[in-house]
């Protein structure tokens, strides 16, 4: 767990404002509903101490740069827009993410750029940490990532590319990081149909246990 919260792209960031004329109550609505049920958060108990979970929505339809919470703010409740980060591109191949804003993006800001790019329907990704569904994904036949793949880095940018296309995800709008511990991703076109898709199969895993 030693490299948990871990930025492992090569960042070229620029500190920004943030700006005034963005939205970010929705957004930051549903992750503060995460944040009560402790899938998204911060605590001594739980991953070192390290902060956990991130969300993201796009700034246009359909278009590629994306807003993503700031890296390691998992102990805020609700948060501001000087807590989000501007992702204007990335670059798979030389492992690169070019960000602006208040705050660095989240270490998983590579793995949401790669939904986005996959699906311009795509409009909100939803990053939590649930041992629920974590330990329910093969027992349910969830679209799940190789255990041997660590987060926020090419090969699980790839291994969502293979699940979106081969894997049954694009369906589902969920999939199980199979080497981050607990690590759930759930994407949908609004903020309300991936927090339904989350808390459902969140819901469904724990009247199983």
């Amino acid at each position: 767990m030693q490299d948990e919260g871990v930025i492992k792209f090569e960042l070229d960031y620029a500190r920004s404002p943030s700006d005034p004329s963005l939205d970010f109550t929705e957004l930051s609505a549903m992750r503060q509903r995460l944040w009560q049920l402790g899938l998204i958060g911060q605590s001594p108990d739980r991953y070192e101490g390290v902060g956990y979970g991130n969300v993201s929505r796009r700034i246009r339809p359909g278009e590629l740069p994306f807003l993503v919470s700031g890296s390691q703010t998992g102990a805020t409740e609700w948060l501001q827009a000087t807590q989000y980060s501007r992702v204007i591109d990335f670059d798979l191949a030389s492992n690169r993410v070019r960000a602006t804003g208040p705050v660095p993006p989240s270490s998983e800001a590579l793995t949401h750029g790669m939904l986005y790019e996959l699906d311009r329907s795509i409009q909100v990704v939803l990053h939590v940490h649930s041992a629920r569904i974590w330990d329910a994904a093969d027992r349910l036949g969830l679209p799940l990532t190789r255990r041997n793949v660590a987060y926020g880095t090419p090969a699980m940018a790839h291994e969502v590319m293979r699940l979106f296309r081969d894997g049954g995800m694009r369906e589902r709008g969920l999939f199980v990081m199979g080497g981050h511990r607990d690590g759930i991703i759930a994407f949908g076109d609004t903020v309300r149909t991936a927090g339904k898709i989350l808390l459902d199969c969140h819901a469904h895993c724990g009247r199983e246990e």
